[in-house]
């Protein structure tokens, strides 16, 4: 009988074993949550203790600021992985980006209080790496939700998220989050700067464009680098 590794519990044991499977399945490993539900453990913190111990003990790696980021050295047994141990390496690269609240594609409208500040860790899209722009300071993005449709000749329809670079500074012409300071609402639009006022434009022709007098109301709270679509159940 093999001899139980010294530090190792039951539950190190089924993580080590999950993470396995996954990667011979899956060829990527899995999620902080994935771990956790299929191990019965639903804090996030406590996956997260369990890993930390793996990783002290050496079988693991742990890559920060990526997800998916962990590379499995050795399974449960002690044997050390070869074939798939650093598939993370060799697969897609993803980053999680922070879903920051909802950002509305219409009428300007009051921002709740949860929007622009608040970040459950647990509440995130994982995209590809590949699919953002290159050497973009990936803490420098996060994701909004879309309420709205003045934005569907851009190809933004109502529940779709976008991803959002931190700027507050915009160009003509690009599509960014706006902050009216002045009334305590957002919008997404086109953003134009001209005669002395700035120009609100949606992409939508049944809707008129918004004309803010006085430019000093107006804050670039970020601009769009991606849109993510959601699928139609129809």
């Amino acid at each position: 009988m093999a001899r139980k590794a010294k530090g190792l519990g039951p539950r190190h044991h089924k993580i080590l074993k999950f993470l396995e499977t996954t990667l011979q399945e899956q060829g990527l490993p899995p999620t902080i949550r994935e771990i956790g539900d299929n191990t019965q453990i639903s804090s996030t913190s406590v996956v997260n203790y369990y890993l930390e111990q793996l990783e002290a003990e050496g079988y693991i790696e742990r890559r920060s600021g990526v997800s998916r980021g962990i590379i499995l050295l050795k399974n449960a047994a002690g044997k050390l992985i070869e074939d798939f141990g650093r598939a993370v390496d060799n697969a897609v690269q993803t980053v999680l980006i922070p879903l920051l609240g909802n950002i509305v594609a219409g009428e300007p409208m009051p921002v709740p209080a949860s929007d622009f500040s608040y970040y459950d860790p647990e509440s995130g899209i994982d995209i590809a790496r590949s699919l953002l722009p290159a050497h973009e300071a990936e803490d420098q993005l996060y994701a909004l939700r879309v309420h709205g449709d003045s934005m569907i000749d851009a190809m933004i329809n109502d529940g779709d998220i976008v991803v959002m670079k931190k700027t507050n500074q915009a160009k003509n012409g690009e599509m960014v989050a706006i902050w009216l300071n002045d009334r305590d609402e957002t919008t997404l639009k086109y953003f134009y700067r001209e005669n002395g006022h700035v120009r609100l434009q949606p992409a939508n022709p049944t809707m008129d464009a918004i004309i803010i007098e006085d430019p000093r109301i107006v804050e670039v709270q970020g601009k769009v680098v991606l849109v993510i679509r959601q699928l139609s159940e129809n």
